[in-house]
């Protein structure tokens, strides 16, 4: 079977879906690896080098979709800005499209792969089991994302971050507050840590509690008798009652902060908003923001996508492609996501999508024009 990977085309996407060592894996695995002209330049990556990797450099996009028999992809298919074409339309019928599609937001996505015949992986819709840890891409660029918003943060932060005692006296250290406790959070926790900051963690679910300590943080405890997380170990959405407990508890830690960085996601939901307008015009002039659910509607009242802005004294940074910025470790991360996966679902170079497997249950979206994944059936009708 032929894996091609084309060049991102949503502005602002600097990873590839393969870089040149797992390209040779794929190659030695029983693949043909095709790869468009310049895909993998913004990540570090040259033509030169997956050539050295045995696979093809492709100039001509509408050749590259038409021999494709799986298509590896960082962002959603968009419009293709020198075809002036919807990059679906491009793609052939049959083929397997691995991405991250987020569906459960872009539903209608799906439902033009299904039409169009496209068969979808969807990477943000692996299960989030043991045995699937290592083709968890989620997971691996939220942990990059995590480690950058506190290299942003500090790098506009008009103070340091560690304690310091010098001659001409005594620095105290910054206090970055973190609202949720997942793969980014924690990550961010360790970060601010090893920068010597007082770090302060919230998370509506109290198992994560442990991690938070061993990690050197303070763990803000919201006291609830609910359960606060999936069968996945996701956060649920939380109840009225329990986000007000949670803002009420919250604005003290938040108006004292030099730093706040929210990473509260909930899965095919608009992001939860924590961090009110209120709450910004309390915090000190010159303190930082980072909004790290901006792409999904913000857990900030007050901040924008893709813009830094400063409202009320505080600037709020709203970049909703982190692990982008980062984009040769990210791409790396992420290829060796779709490798893991390939190894599980193909045998000798061939891709067979085994629809009782546990991992293609969770992440197959559409298949032979249908849409297959039950939560996104529901999202439809």
């Amino acid at each position: 079977m032929i894996i091609t990977v084309p060049k991102e085309n949503l502005p602002g996407e600097n990873r590839v879906a393969i870089i040149p060592d797992v390209a040779s894996k794929l190659i030695k695995a029983g693949f043909e690896v095709h790869v468009e002209t310049n895909a993998g330049l913004n990540a570090g990556f040259t033509d030169e080098q997956y050539e050295s990797a045995g696979a093809k450099i492709e100039k001509d996009i509408k050749q590259l979709y038409n021999s494709a028999d799986v298509v590896l992809k960082v962002q959603r298919p968009v419009e293709h800005p020198e075809l002036k074409k919807p990059e679906l339309e491009l793609m052939k019928e049959g083929t397997i499209l691995i991405t991250f599609l987020y569906p459960l937001h872009n539903f209608k996505n799906a439902k033009e792969c299904a039409d169009k015949g496209i068969n979808v992986i969807s990477m943000d819709m692996i299960p989030r089991t043991t045995f699937a840890q290592k083709m968890d891409a989620l997971s691996s660029q939220a942990n990059l994302a995590g480690y950058k918003s506190v290299i942003m943060c500090a790098e506009k932060l008009g103070k340091i971050f560690p304690l310091m005692m010098t001659a001409a006296g005594t620095i105290s250290p910054a206090k970055v507050v973190i609202m949720g406790a997942g793969v980014a959070g924690l990550q961010a926790l360790g970060t601010a840590k090893r920068l010597g900051a007082v770090v302060e963690v919230s998370d509506i679910r109290p198992s994560v509690k442990e991690e938070v300590q061993s990690l050197g943080g303070r763990f803000i405890e919201v006291q609830t008798d609910e359960n606060m997380q999936d069968e996945g170990g996701y956060a649920k959405e939380a109840s009225e009652e329990f986000l007000k407990k949670q803002k009420e508890l919250i604005f003290k830690h938040v108006t004292d902060a030099d730093v706040v960085i929210t990473t509260a996601l909930i899965p095919g939901k608009k992001a939860p908003v924590l961090v009110t307008e209120e709450m910004v015009k309390k915090m000190k002039q010159g303190s930082i923001v980072l909004d790290m659910a901006v792409e999904f509607g913000g857990n900030c009242e007050v901040s924008e996508k893709d813009k830094v802005v400063t409202k009320h004294g505080v600037t709020i940074i709203g970049e909703s492609n982190l692990p982008s910025l980062i984009p040769t470790h990210a791409s790396e991360m992420y290829s060796k996501n779709i490798l893991n996966l390939l190894n599980h679902i193909a045998k000798e170079g061939k891709v067979e999508l085994d629809l009782e497997d546990e991992i293609i249950k969770g992440a197959l979206i559409t298949h032979n024009k249908e849409v297959v994944n039950p939560r996104i059936k529901e999202l439809l009708n």
